[in-house]
């Protein structure tokens, strides 16, 4: 498994690990409960180096990324970003991420766990005669997460960069460790959330600088099982549990934040346009509150009576509601909330019952 240049750093503040898409990264660091809490009343520190990363230069690169992509990026200007996604010719999701334009370059960031995928999925359609290039940049740029109500506060005391008027998905260049690097505005958690993208050279320092930035307001180093109830509450899907091939955008809500249906033609357009305009989404994205303690798993079959009608994308005990709580995708026709339904696990039936997404929302 490849490790995180902060490996060590992590190992001494009682890490323990996991596998995140051939990473070895922390789940946790102790008490992902306090962690948790943590990032909602003061702020967070994540390692999040595992996730893809892809550079985009050429004089074609925008070009060649417009036909390819969900979402329209040619208006986008330096310091601008979009959702987006690649699909496949029948709809389904091949890739889910953030797109961020630079001066130089686009960078294209996964919004989930997925490894290698984007990159090779990309990779594929770069013919010969396309100026453009990709460089794969997993390892060789490290991304930290920081999140909270005093997120803006920790990076601007570590870095001297003004944060307060960076719109979500966006970026603006910073100069850390005497290494040029990006600071983006994202969506992770719910709350005030800012990645600091940077070579992998770097990572030790500015790890260091934000944990001592953030020392006067009680900072914590985030892990996995933190990040994902955060993630949950708030809502927010991801690629791999929950954006895959088994889903077209549509279905997950994605409408206005990762689509375009008037930029033109990319794979799987047409499918997507007669969803919109015949309003034929077979399933929705929707939040499942479970009566009982049980935490379903990924994949477990969602029942109307005798019926299956789903099955559940991600889950998790929520701190917020002190109960489990899923994502998860029933047909159209069980989406409404209050809708009751069953999920089984280990040959039982739970129940639980939809519910509006986010189940969390700052006030």
């Amino acid at each position: 498994m490849i490790q995180s240049r902060l490996h060590d750093l992590h190992t001494k503040l009682g890490a323990t690990f996991e596998e995140v898409g051939g990473w070895n990264m922390p789940a946790h660091y102790g008490k992902w409960v306090a962690e948790y809490q943590a990032v909602r009343q003061a702020v967070g520190l994540s390692d999040l180096s595992h996730r893809g990363k892809i550079r985009v230069i050429g004089d074609d690169r925008v070009k060649w990324l417009q036909g390819l992509l969900s979402n329209d990026i040619l208006p986008l200007q330096p310091g601008q970003g979009c959702y987006s996604s690649l699909l496949t010719h029948k709809g389904k999701m091949l890739g889910y991420f953030r797109v961020y334009t630079l001066s130089d370059s686009l960078w294209v960031e996964d919004v989930g766990e997925v490894g290698d995928a984007t990159f090779q999925a990309l990779k594929k359609f770069l013919l010969y005669g396309i100026k453009a290039k990709m460089e794969n940049c997993a390892e060789s740029w490290g991304l930290l997460l920081v999140s909270g109500p005093k997120a803006c506060a920790t990076v601007s005391a570590a870095f001297g960069v003004a944060m307060s008027d960076l719109e979500p998905v966006s970026a603006i260049a910073a100069k850390i460790g005497g290494h040029a690097s990006v600071v983006l505005r994202t969506e992770e958690t719910g709350e005030i959330d800012l990645e600091v993208l940077l070579p992998a050279d770097a990572l030790s320092t500015a790890w260091e600088r934000l944990m001592e930035a953030g020392t006067t307001y009680g900072i914590k180093a985030i892990g996995s099982h933190a990040r994902e109830a955060l993630r949950i509450e708030t809502g927010l899907p991801k690629a791999g549990p929950d954006l895959n091939e088994e889903i077209v955008p549509p279905e997950a809500n994605l409408e206005g934040k990762a689509f375009s249906l008037n930029k033109g033609c990319y794979p799987g357009q047409e499918v997507v346009a007669r969803m919109d305009t015949y309003g034929n989404v077979r399933r929705h994205l929707v939040g499942l509150v479970m009566n009982g303690s049980i935490i379903p798993p990924r994949g477990a079959k969602i029942f109307s009576g005798n019926r299956e009608v789903g099955w559940v994308s991600s889950a998790t005990h929520s701190p917020q509601l002190k109960i489990p709580i899923a994502l998860a995708f029933p047909l159209r026709d069980f989406s409404a909330p209050g809708t009751n339904l069953t999920i089984e696990v280990d040959g039982t039936r739970l129940d639980a019952t939809v519910r509006a997404l986010p189940f969390y929302r700052r006030i």
